[in-house]
């Protein structure tokens, strides 16, 4: 099993809950979500297999903490869901927020790449950094997030938040590169490829896993920086963001020696990853066999200086 470029849920239930958070408070949608977490452990099938496997063999978790962990993770990465629509839906000054290393982040003056992943509130580090005054744009998948992009558009409060939506026909990478023309920010994920994406082998969490060279690709192909930005949830209502130290990727012309440069790149981008994962492991959301690889449509790269 592997990732098909889509998640559950749909434009219904985002606006189920951006009418419970308008109207009844997050308290209350918080108190919904724990019985529909119950429903989703049930019916998740394939997700709650591979999220078991997380917990039980790669976190070594044993069989009743793995299960309760499963609830909590379950109910955490309900939680997200609601914080994010309620951030993007003009509720921001219910959160509070920890920053560290927005200092990098105001060194991109002439736009950058933020790379993140699917664990935490991704989206939501692009929406906090409404505070720098700056553009940001996030890309999604088409399959994932076409008509929740639509509607989520409609409910927005924060203009400076664009969303990217990558296409078969390629026409995103002109979206890309007028917005980094234009100096602006563009976020997205490290962490998720789609069949015959190019990747690299990294060992994660103890054990080889494919991740795509596309996101730091861009940020060498357009010579901007790149940071590794993570928003994770430290409370009911507080975040704490992360950011590393701007890193320019070298484009090489040696097609051995860019590859290099990117694999290197990746291997940066993970071991930040799993540090992150080891701080909080609950809020680690990729719902499908994570450490299956493709056929060699991949580079190994050198370990990192």
């Amino acid at each position: 099993m592997s990732w098909k470029g889509k998640t559950r849920g749909g434009v219904l239930g985002y606006k189920i809950f951006v009418w419970t958070l308008r109207y009844l408070g997050i308290s209350f949608a918080y108190f919904l979500l724990s019985f529909v977490v119950i429903y989703f452990i049930f019916a998740s099938g394939n997700a709650f297999r591979a999220i078991y496997d997380y917990f039980h063999k790669m976190l070594r978790y044993s069989l009743g903490k793995s299960l309760l962990s499963i609830y909590h993770n379950y109910y955490i990465f309900g939680q997200i869901l609601l914080d994010k629509i309620a951030m993007l839906s003009g509720f921001q000054a219910r959160f509070t927020f920890d920053f560290e290393g927005e200092e990098f982040l105001r060194q991109m003056e002439n736009g950058g790449l933020l790379i993140s992943a699917h664990i935490g509130n991704w989206e939501i580090a692009g929406q906090l950094l409404n505070r720098l005054d700056r553009k940001i744009n996030i890309i999604l998948f088409d399959a994932e997030h076409q008509r929740i992009k639509g509607y989520l558009s409609d409910v927005m409060t924060n203009r400076n938040v664009n969303f990217i939506v990558i296409r078969d026909n390629y026409s995103h990478l002109l979206e890309i590169k007028e917005a980094l023309a234009n100096k602006e920010i563009i976020a997205m994920h490290g962490d998720r490829y789609i069949e015959g994406n190019k990747t690299v082998n990294v060992n994660f969490l103890g054990k080889a896993a494919a991740f795509p060279i596309g996101p730091v690709n861009m940020a060498a192909k357009f010579k901007v920086p790149v940071s590794y930005v993570f928003a994770l949830k430290e409370s009911r209502t507080h975040y704490h963001f992360y950011a590393t130290p701007l890193m320019q990727i070298e484009y090489s012309r040696n097609l051995l020696q860019r590859e290099l440069n990117l694999g290197k790149a990746v291997k940066i981008y993970v071991e930040k990853l799993e540090e992150m994962v080891a701080r909080y492991p609950l809020q680690w959301f990729n719902y499908y066999d994570f450490w299956s690889r493709p056929e060699p449509l991949h580079i190994t790269p050198e370990p990192a200086n």
